[in-house]
């Protein structure tokens, strides 16, 4: 797997991302392509690509998956919108992950054969601190062509 100039790698997958504030640190996360923290605020966001044997699932079950880790999760809002020229599925909650509240916003999308999942996680109350970073990030996405 590989990162550079925001262009992300792995065996049979590449795509491209918009650009993050500085204020985000790249981390390592099992289970996801790339992973980013801000220390000070406790904000996090990740994305995943699943290209192989992926089930033709609807976009809100894809994105139910996303929130199984999540206890006393409540929708706040889902509506469909297009990235990289596909049809998207963003959906916001407020959740509590290993008992601490949380406000999450999930970007999920399917194209050729692969589904990109979008990971936002805000400790409660602070959902729009750096939501921005997040939302450049899913702006930039773009699925190259690996063949």
């Amino acid at each position: 797997m590989r990162f550079e100039n925001q262009v992300f790698s792995k065996p049979g997958v590449r795509y491209r991302l918009g650009v993050l504030p500085p204020v985000w640190e790249r981390v390592k996360l099992s289970h996801n392509d790339l992973a980013w923290y801000t220390g000070e605020t406790g904000h996090a966001l990740s994305v995943n690509s699943t290209c192989q044997e992926h089930e033709d699932a609807p976009l809100d079950v894809l994105t139910r998956h996303l929130v199984m880790g999540f206890t006393e999760r409540l929708e706040v809002e889902q509506q469909k919108v297009v990235v990289d020229e596909r049809e998207a599925l963003r959906s916001r909650y407020r959740a509590k992950l290993d008992g601490v509240p949380v406000e999450l916003l999930f970007v999920v999308l399917k194209k050729d054969q692969c589904v990109y999942d979008f990971t936002y996680v805000a400790p409660l109350g602070r959902y729009e601190e750096r939501l921005e970073g997040f939302e450049s990030l899913v702006r930039g996405f773009h699925a190259e062509d690996v063949s």
